[in-house]
């Protein structure tokens, strides 16, 4: 007897899985690297070699330049002698740079006094506080206290050139100031060097935790150096005033008045 097969009832079809969507672009662009942008790169390094730059400028003018390595500097920064290499060349090359640094300064201020404008005693006086400011500063004690001595001649040359600068510009001032009747009869380069040299001498011996303030400091020094500390009588002042407003020869002690009961000598 034939049997027939009985096909086993159908089995209902199942729906083809879904395709994960494709990530869109927003989601892919949102994601946060872990790296920093170029721009911010570029600060962080900048912050870091100004940091290694006055860091070595404290060194140097605590323990002086031959005393002073770089394993020194990058043990006061809590990191490691060749990190430094990535932010300088050399100790020369810190050198130079905080010499630079410290000189730059120094002009771009002058300039911006120039630019001002106003009379040239006014001017000279500016000027004298920001010198005064500069050198109180750790990259101006270092011009000081170390100077350009230790580099290679090339680079002598190049700061002597930006120290000649500010040299002019003092000659100048004095000499308008000489012009306008407000500085005594001088000879400007004389003068130039003599106010230049008190003013720097600061940065020899000025301390932070000291009795005055940089701005005290500079004051002070303006009234010693264009009044200077010997008491003129009146009639003496008046004297000298005439004098300069008509451009004579700086007068000699004897042909100026002096106070009735001065002693001569």
């Amino acid at each position: 007897m034939a049997t027939s097969t009985r096909r086993p009832p159908a089995l209902p079809s199942a729906k083809p899985a879904a395709s994960p969507a494709p990530a869109s672009r927003t989601s892919r662009t949102s994601q946060t690297s872990p790296w920093d942008t170029a721009s911010n790169r570029a600060l962080q390094r900048e912050v870091k070699r100004n940091a290694v730059l006055q860091t070595a400028a404290q060194l140097f003018n605590e323990r002086g330049y031959h005393a002073t390595s770089l394993d020194d500097i990058a043990e006061r920064l809590n990191v490691t002698k060749p990190t430094l290499y990535y932010y300088v060349e050399s100790k020369d090359q810190i050198l130079l740079e905080c010499v630079r640094t410290a000189l730059d300064l120094m002009r771009s201020g002058i300039a911006e006094v120039s630019a001002a404008g106003g009379s040239a005693i006014d001017q000279l006086k500016a000027c004298m506080r920001i010198y005064t400011s500069v050198v109180t500063q750790d990259f101006g004690m270092c011009v000081i206290r170390i100077g350009e001595d230790p580099l290679p001649a090339p680079l002598k040359k190049e700061l002597r050139g930006l120290k000649a600068g500010i040299d002019m510009e003092f000659r100048r001032l004095i000499a308008l100031g000489v012009e306008e009747g407000a500085i005594a009869p001088c000879d400007p380069k004389m003068a130039a060097f003599m106010l230049a040299g008190a003013l720097s001498w600061i940065g020899r011996w000025y301390r932070s935790d000291g009795q005055f303030t940089p701005e005290e400091i500079a004051e002070q020094g303006i009234a010693l150096l264009l009044n200077g500390i010997v008491a003129v009588p009146a009639e003496r002042r008046a004297a000298l005033k005439r004098l300069a407003a008509l451009g004579g020869k700086a007068p000699k002690m004897q042909d100026i008045p002096r106070r009735r009961g001065a002693v001569s000598r």
